[in-house]
């Protein structure tokens, strides 16, 4: 597994987006909306129901083309008019059903649908080496074996597979949708263990949450959506809890959030 070819460095990030918009029919669901997500980071995207985070995440995804505005990837603008677009550029999406098959161990479902061949038949033996490989670098000790069942899997342990499945395909950028929703506090913890691992490893990680724990316990970032506008997107260092329900709740906390005016005319 390569190691992600983001360039904090120079302070570009590896995936930014520049007064996005997108509507369906007469409702118009983002409004201008940017964000920057930087490789080696982990920034948290939160928001009320019916914000936007689903939109804007299947936009980056390419199942939403988006109407106005502009994606860009390492500094440059591309474009993503599907699924495949996104997955060239190196995006992977962890969504909340994780899309994992049940009846197939480990190692399938790390390949599924991208399967190794060797001749007419599958590489089983390159296939469990590169799985084995990528738990091992994301530090993951929580399986007993990459030829477990998924069936057999705690909650956890499912969201470990699905985003190691994300890490195995060389991805710059992860995006992680609400991983810990539905999980105890242990497995909670080794979700959040693995979501820090995932930025320390070099990954650009938009982290999809409710939860304002996990927030401040792993999100280098924070970008509130409130009603289709970015209200806020800032180093977790310069707000506090208390100030990023604001943001969530209000499109504004003190001085930092949607302009007065705007925020009044989008309440109306």
């Amino acid at each position: 597994m390569s190691a992600p070819t983001g360039r904090p460095e120079d302070g570009t990030p590896t995936l930014e987006l520049r007064g996005v918009d997108k509507s369906f029919g007469a409702i118009q669901v983002l409004h201008g909306v940017n964000l920057k997500v930087f490789s080696g980071q982990v920034t948290a995207l939160v928001g009320d129901n019916g914000a936007g985070k689903s939109t804007l995440i299947k936009a980056i995804a390419g199942i939403h083309a988006i109407d106005g505005g502009e994606i860009l990837f390492d500094g440059r603008p591309v474009t993503v008019s599907g699924p495949r677009d996104s997955a060239a550029l190196g995006i992977e999406v962890v969504y909340q059903d994780l899309a994992l098959a049940d009846n197939l161990d480990v190692v399938q479902n790390m390949f599924l649908g991208r399967e190794r061949k060797r001749g007419l038949l599958l590489d089983e033996v390159s296939m469990e080496q590169a799985a084995r490989e990528t738990l091992t670098k994301l530090s993951v000790r929580t399986l007993k074996s990459v030829r477990q069942l998924v069936s057999s899997l705690s909650g956890g342990q499912r969201q470990t597979v699905a985003i190691a499945k994300a890490v195995l395909w060389e991805s710059k950028v992860v995006i992680l949708d609400e991983p810990t929703a539905a999980l105890g506090v242990a497995q909670t913890r080794q979700v959040l263990d693995l979501v820090r691992r995932l930025a320390d490893t070099g990954h650009a990680v938009l982290f999809i949450t409710h939860n304002m724990v996990d927030v401040f316990e792993v999100a280098d970032r924070v970008a509130a959506l409130y009603l289709g506008r970015m209200a806020a997107d800032i180093p977790i260092s310069q707000v506090n809890r208390s100030q990023v329900i604001e943001l969530i709740t209000a499109g504004r906390s003190g001085e930092i959030g949607i302009a007065p005016a705007e925020a009044a005319a989008v309440e109306v």
